[in-house]
């Protein structure tokens, strides 16, 4: 599931384009609808057909399943300069910007200081959606204003973002609109599941028989209805009562989804905005953080050491004293060192982004990336073992990079994992036993190992593959275990590669653990899964049973069987596959039961007799030379009787 979010000036239409796209109103006060200005977060979903990637096109492992079309949800933020703090809860952890610029007025104050934010917060993709050209006749204006915003978007996150002109008033190039959010969302990766899920509280209400209600957008991992949870920082333990994603009743809610938890056990008045709900003992608040941080060109001053700003990670606010590291001051447009001294604890994570802002006057100074959400001590300013320390972690967080070595090559040994990851040993052995601990990496055959999100990939891509398979072939038991195999393809330096046997064996016993698939020595099927005749089968299928039972030692030939079943070979298959007919040597057909009851006679005559020959089980079943010889032959192949000269003795 994914999320985008508003961006834009006030009064350029981001709330009227929100709701022609989804019919929903986001703004719920009833202040905002006197005042026809959003003043706090607005929520909203539209469906837009979203295919997946191929064959690890994406970076992940596996083909996902093409879908026509998924629920998106739609954070529609506040554009006015009093509520940029609401702005910020409402685009921490988005996938898309919707970035709205009215053509009537063009580039504005806050048009500019969004973009900034979006930019530092690295927001992966975008569209930009020239509003209110029904307001404009003359078509140099349009192209000037869209000059100016292609000019403005130059070097940021969204210098490659399409470019829709539209009318929210009129309706025009919605469905454009649509088509370009598609677009820019089709080609991000699947959203992480570290099993250690975050969901930062941006709104708090009670619903009458329910009682406290959070909401927010959850990220690296995943939550179900009787979890026990708590609010951190410093907040109180309850349960999961329910979940809700886009009004409508969940079990478990999946990272990157838009997520209402309806909490028991705790109140309204013991949380607050920009807290996090968290699984109970997976995660602590810090107030010193080690960060990277760049000040935007157009800041009004240098930072210097020390200074106090605005702190803003996800839906989190605080005071902060910015302590700078290896440089007196950090001039505009640079980036650098920091070690934030917090004033209220958050709950944040390696690589998370963060926004300052310069308290009063306020303005946004820059942002940055989280590198240790828990050093253990002040930093001397100038210290060179800690700035290469900084240095090291700017490539990313230890966790973060092994998670990301093992997602280029799945399938491999720890000490493999470590030596191509580029850590120290130390580093190293300490995020892996942190992500052991999350369940982050899993072993999946001895010393072989995966990510998570790349085992639910192909554990998903597998259930794919066996539904696409099952409504092409509805006559077939199931796909064959070697083309699953096949199919099931890792992404690898250069190319992609098979599924290793003992590890493709391991996943599909895993498969069959959590009820997705079931499997035998030949197939392997969806849970649930079973060949259904239609009507006109049916009947063929009796018929042609009924001229089995009625002469079940001498029965029709392959030839007769395929004329009574209508030339259907797929039905043939069906029955051969269901063990309803039994195909032995030479073409000869028997029904399953039938071929099982002679077995036991020829059995039993062989204990008693010690041997048997041909003639002798042609005259127990009174039937034909040919079809005693197809059945002794079966035999000797199952290994049930040896050939000895002309006889045939029991092994």
């Amino acid at each position: 599931m994914r999320v985008i979010a508003t961006a834009g000036h006030v009064d350029h239409g981001k709330s009227a384009l929100v709701q022609a796209l989804s019919g929903i109103n986001p703004d719920r006060l009833a202040e905002e609808q006197k005042r026809g200005m959003t003043i706090d977060l607005g929520f909203a979903w539209i469906d837009l057909p979203i295919a997946g990637a191929e064959n690890g096109a994406s970076g992940q492992v596996g083909i996902i399943e093409r879908r026509p079309s998924e629920q998106v949800g739609i954070i529609d933020v506040p554009g006015h300069i009093d509520f940029i703090k609401n702005m910020l809860a409402g685009v921490g952890s988005v996938d898309a910007a919707l970035f709205i610029v009215a053509a009537d007025e063009g580039i504005m104050p806050q048009t500019r200081e969004h973009l900034a934010i979006l930019d530092l917060l690295g927001v992966p993709t975008g569209v930009v959606a020239l509003t209110k050209t029904d307001l404009i006749d003359d078509p140099e204006w349009l192209e000037l204003v869209e000059l100016d915003v292609r000019e403005l978007l130059d070097g940021t996150c969204l210098a490659d973002a399409t470019l829709v002109p539209v009318s929210a008033h009129k309706g025009t190039e919605l469905d454009a609109l649509r088509a370009a959010l598609s677009h820019a969302l089709v080609a991000l990766p699947p959203r992480r599941d570290r099993n250690r899920p975050r969901l930062p509280i941006d709104r708090i209400f009670t619903l009458s028989g329910f009682g406290t209600v959070v909401t927010g957008t959850l990220s690296d991992g995943h939550f179900a209805v009787g979890d026990a949870v708590e609010i951190m920082p410093d907040g109180p333990r309850g349960r999961i009562r329910g979940l809700q994603s886009h009004k409508q009743p969940i079990e478990i809610a999946q990272p990157g989804s838009r997520v209402a938890m309806n909490l028991s056990g705790i109140g309204t008045d013991e949380i607050r905005r920009g807290q996090v709900v968290c699984k109970v003992d997976t995660l602590r608040g810090t107030r010193l953080l080690d960060v990277s941080f760049r000040l935007l060109p157009d800041a009004p001053r240098p930072l210097v050491h020390n200074v106090l700003v605005d702190f803003f990670s996800g839906a989190a606010e605080t005071l902060a004293h910015a302590r700078l590291l290896g440089v007196e001051e950090l001039p505009p447009g640079e980036t650098g060192w920091l070690q934030l001294r917090l004033h209220e604890p958050v709950l944040v994570a390696a690589g998370d982004r963060f926004i300052l802002r310069q308290p009063s006057p306020s303005v946004t100074l820059g942002g940055g990336v989280i590198l240790n959400p828990h050093p253990r001590r002040r930093y001397r300013r100038f210290d060179p073992d800690v700035l290469a320390r900084f240095a090291t972690l700017a490539r990313g967080a230890p966790d973060e990079i092994l998670l990301q070595t093992l997602e280029r090559e799945p399938l491999i040994s720890i000490e493999q994992l470590i030596g191509r990851s580029g850590l120290g040993i130390e580093a190293a052995q300490s995020a892996l036993a942190e992500l052991q601990s999350a369940a982050s990496i899993q072993m999946v055959d001895g010393n072989l190992w995966l990510t998570r999100s790349s085992l639910q990939n192909l554990t998903q891509t597998l259930a794919a593959l066996l539904a696409s398979y099952h409504h092409a072939n509805p006559l077939k038991r199931g796909m064959p275990r070697g083309e699953a195999r096949s199919r099931l393809r890792l992404p690898g330096p250069g190319h992609a590669r098979d599924l290793p046997l003992r590890a493709f064996n391991a996943l599909v016993e895993r498969s069959i653990a959590e009820g997705l698939v079931a499997a035998d020595d030949s197939f392997i099927w969806q849970a649930g899964f079973g060949v259904r005749f239609n009507q006109t089968q049916q009947r063929a299928v009796e018929r042609t049973l009924a001229h089995f039972a009625a002469s079940p030692y001498s029965p029709p030939t392959a030839a007769e069987t395929l004329a009574l079943l209508g030339g259907d070979e797929a039905l043939l298959e069906a029955l051969i596959e269901g063990g309803q007919l039994a195909r032995l040597g030479g073409g000869v057909l028997f029904r399953g039961d039938d071929f099982t009851a002679m077995v036991a006679v020829i059995r039993g005559f062989m204990t008693e007799n010690g041997s048997i020959t041909l003639a002798q089980a042609r005259d127990l079943f009174d039937t034909s030379r040919k079809y005693a010889q197809a059945i002794l032959e079966e035999m000797d192949a199952q290994r049930i009787t040896r050939r000895e000269g002309d006889l045939r003795v029991l092994r």
